[in-house]
């Protein structure tokens, strides 16, 4: 099985940085896209930035110019360095990947999410 296990969140104030990070282990084979998304209280999960193995990325318009996604296909762990943090970027992020692994074929895998709080 893969585990995808988030770190990072936190309270910061608005303008403020956060880094997270999701790391991929288990019988890993091969990582194809990695993601961020969120969700808010009471709003459905969207994507928030996603990478392909290759470094092309995409994002939602609202977190353009101030989210930067990048990954490690080393350490198979994507990053989320997220400035300019404004209250409605206050939510729950989720990792997620495309893992090919030997014993259970190409599968989406999500991380547990962790808790992220723009407030002054």
């Amino acid at each position: 099985q893969v585990q995808l296990v988030e770190s990072g969140g936190g309270l910061v104030q608005p303008g403020g940085s956060l880094r997270l990070s999701c790391a991929a282990s288990g019988t890993t084979f091969h990582i194809y896209t990695m993601g961020w998304y969120r969700q808010a209280p009471g709003k459905q999960r969207e994507l928030v930035a996603v990478i392909t193995r290759g470094g092309s990325t995409n994002y939602v318009d609202s977190v353009k110019g101030r989210f930067t996604i990048s990954r490690d296909n080393a350490k198979n762990t994507v990053y989320l360095q997220m400035n300019s943090l404004k209250p409605e970027d206050t939510a729950d992020y989720y990792c997620n990947a495309d893992v090919l692994t030997t014993v259970a074929g190409r599968s989406e895998y999500w991380g547990q999410g962790t808790q992220v709080t723009v407030s002054s």
